[in-house]
Order: structure tokens, then sequence, then C-alpha cells
């Protein structure tokens, strides 16, 4: 069971790196290569931008579900 939560914590980590850098911030960012950058400046908010919110949210939880179930499964040994 450790080794499970383990294997999808260190995908999830690597998902939340990847998907933190593609958030355009005060210089554009990385999504600037995939042309987040250009759809960000000609219409605000676009529906990508915001699927990509939503996607790292719902990463950022699965990453805190299995912190926090490491930390159980490992206190016991």
């Amino acid at each position: 069971m450790v080794y499970v939560v383990l294997t999808v914590h260190v995908i999830v980590s690597l998902t939340m790196i990847f998907l933190v850098l593609l958030h355009s911030g005060r210089g554009g960012g990385l999504s600037d290569m995939f042309g987040g950058g250009l759809g960000a400046a000609a219409s605000g908010s676009t529906m990508v931008e915001k699927n990509l919110d939503r996607l790292t949210v719902v990463a950022a939880l699965v990453f805190t579900f299995t912190t926090i179930s490491l930390a159980l499964l490992l206190d016991g040994r």
C-alpha cells in the first residue's frame, strides 16, 4: 500500500511542478511557449487558463491527500 501511495505521490509531484510552471506570471512564464501568453494578453482570463487553474487545484489536493496518507502509513512502522 505504501508503494502505491508513494508512486502516486511522485507522479502528482512532477505533474504539479509542470502545471505551476505553465501558469503565466508577471513575465509571461513558460505558458508563452505554448501560446498562452498571446491569448491572455488579448482577452484576459481564457478558458485554457481556467482549466489550468482547476487542474492545478486538483493536483494540489491529491498531493495533500497523498502526503497525509504517507505520514499516517509510515507512522505505524
